[in-house]
């Protein structure tokens, strides 16, 4: 399995702390794949996963897998900080028909790269799916060296890697690696990045603002792709537009499940409706 393109993470609209906005989620799917997207990636940082109840985790994982409905693949993340909940989780994602997991390093407790290689050697062979890695520094506070990328290919099960560091040495460094696995997928985070990574070798992108507006972000990356350096500079131009709007909505001054659960929902149905009334390219 190997995954092009743009894959969304998908926001967790709440209602309240612990219950899920079915009808928002919906017509947020809808929204999304109407786009033209890749994929759908459940339960990441965008999705506020570590915020969320491991009940409310199941249920966006059923909803999702169940409305999609095999039309794109959807990708689960399973970061925890204990190995059986990972487990756990993996395996209500398989059950529900989800097609990949994704997998940043355990938080809170700091861990050395032999640590991490040997929590991703002992986890990857008991999954009931293929799995990401998922290399988040910024929030994990630690870095999948490029050493332990490699000799995680090792691991016939790890199929790829979304890159969230903004380094685009680190990038170089991971895209050497590719001819030793050529069916792995690297993917890039940051939306400012994405038609850069895609032109060096990159496969796509897991890019927050396609939440609200997929069609420029798919159009960025197929330009990319083609090489269309002309089409690529006018739609970096609209993209330069979203991503303040998109900073603010996915930097929320605290998490949706904290606050009370309504903050994401409502704020991204607002700036939703703005966008598509200003901006036609965002459609």
């Amino acid at each position: 399995m190997m995954i092009r393109g743009i894959v969304p993470p998908i926001v967790t609209p709440l209602r309240a702390r612990d219950e899920l906005d079915v009808a928002g989620l919906e017509q947020l799917i809808e929204h999304i794949l109407a786009g033209g997207v890749h994929g759908l990636f459940v339960l990441g940082t965008t999705g506020e996963a570590p915020s969320l109840s491991y009940r409310l985790r199941r249920e966006m994982i059923e909803r999702t897998c169940r409305q999609v409905a095999g039309r794109v693949p959807v990708l689960v993340g399973i970061t925890d900080t204990a190995i059986v909940e990972a487990e756990h989780l993996a395996d209500f994602a398989a059950d529900a028909g989800a097609r990949a997991l994704v997998l940043a390093p355990p938080y809170y407790f700091p861990n050395s790269q032999p640590e991490l290689l040997e929590f991703v050697q002992h986890l990857a062979p008991e999954l009931p799916l293929p799995l990401f890695l998922y290399n988040m520094p910024s929030h994990t506070k630690t870095i999948f060296e490029v050493d332990t990328v490699r000799r995680a290919m090792d691991l016939p099960n790890v199929i790829g890697l979304k890159d969230s560091s903004a380094s685009m040495i680190y990038f170089h460094q991971v895209i050497s690696l590719l001819p030793a696995r050529p069916d792995w997928s690297l993917l890039t985070g940051p939306e400012e990045l994405l038609a850069e990574s895609v032109l060096l070798g990159g496969h796509g992108g897991v890019c927050g603002g396609a939440n609200l507006c997929p069609r420029l972000y798919v159009d960025l990356y197929e330009a990319a792709s083609r090489r269309d350096l002309a089409r690529k500079l006018s739609l970096a131009g609209a993209l330069a537009v979203a991503i303040p709007v998109v900073t603010t909505i996915m930097a929320p001054p605290a998490s949706a499940s904290l606050s009370g659960g309504c903050f994401t929902t409502v704020l991204v149905f607002i700036i939703l409706w703005w966008l598509l009334g200003h901006f036609r390219i965002f459609q």
